[in-house]
């Protein structure tokens, strides 16, 4: 099974476009690298590829990456299937670049197809092209292209503590900040055939007692790695909310990531999702160090893992 990282920033990416903080202004500069906003690539046999999440920048993640660019004359792409994790912007927007009359499997949770079908602009998604299927919650399910054929994977879809997308809060959103839902899930991917598997959270308010059970000696995890601390957007002059708020877990702190995840036994483990304002996004960083010290790594545009 092979994975690749099309992108490892938050929403909006790295630099963000209208952003100069601390850490942007290292990316303007070419101190720091570039991100795309975080999603996925994973395929069993290196030739028919699934998409966890369709960022904003879609087209800009396949022209970087040789694995999923046409292959045969005429219209062709090895992208077989798309799987969201939620209804986020930054997750879903990049369905627009999958217009082009091309087969495709959607698989979603019952919530964020709702999301999808009430906006009428993912119509261009034609049913003829596009079949949209409902992920259902703690059931293995395998992943098979449009005309049904199977792509040699299987998920299993989890709802971890999160919230709705930001367009879809509501005036609750204040007691809701850590529910479990369908707006929020994690993946477990496995390729059945070799038996490789590997856990896909990029967005998680908590670790409660379920969520750290499941994760518990898992061989490979991507995990939200939003902020580096819960108060980071206020301390930047960038904005009135905390994590928390916005339904992330920090990285520091006492029950921050770092620590909270270090009893579990985990195998290998990469920070995704990673805000414009967090300073691991630096490679020289002291909190780049402190990551690394315990036994992290920080994801980056085009790495590529072979389980």
């Amino acid at each position: 099974m092979r994975v690749i990282v099309l992108g490892a920033a938050a929403g909006g990416g790295f630099p963000q476009w209208n952003c100069n903080c601390d850490t942007c202004r290292e990316a303007w500069a070419g101190t720091a690298p570039a991100q795309t906003q975080a999603a996925l690539a994973v395929s069993a046999d290196g030739e028919r590829w699934v998409l966890l999440n369709a960022s904003p920048d879609l087209r800009a993640q396949v022209l970087a990456t040789p694995a999923l660019q046409p292959r045969h004359p005429g219209r062709d792409s090895p992208i077989a299937a798309v799987v969201l994790t939620n209804g986020d912007v930054d997750a879903l927007a990049g369905l627009l670049t999958l217009r082009e009359s091309w087969p495709l499997s959607l698989y979603a949770t019952q919530s964020v197809l709702d999301v999808l079908a009430a906006n009428s602009i993912f119509n261009v998604l034609g049913s003829e092209h596009v079949a949209r299927r409902k992920l259902a919650l703690g059931v293995p399910l395998t992943l098979s292209a449009r005309d049904g054929t199977p792509l040699g994977l299987s998920v299993e879809a989890f709802s971890v503590p999160g919230k709705p997308a930001l367009y879809l809060e509501d005036a609750a959103i204040e007691r809701r900040l850590a529910e479990r839902s369908e707006n929020t899930i994690g993946l477990a991917v496995s390729a059945p055939e070799s038996g490789k598997r590997f856990y896909y959270v990029p967005g998680c308010a908590a670790l409660d007692d379920e969520l750290a059970a499941r994760l518990r000696h898992a061989p490979l995890l991507f995990f939200d790695g939003t902020l580096w601390r819960d108060d980071e957007m206020i301390r930047a002059g960038l904005g009135g909310k905390t994590g928390r708020r916005m339904g992330h877990l920090s990285l520091s702190g006492a029950e921050g990531s770092l620590v909270a995840l270090a009893p579990l036994g985990i195998g290998r483990k990469l920070f995704i999702h990673i805000n414009n304002t967090n300073p691991i996004l630096h490679p020289g960083s002291a909190e780049r160090q402190a990551v690394e010290a315990a036994g992290w790594e920080v994801a980056r545009d085009g790495l590529e893992i072979v389980l």
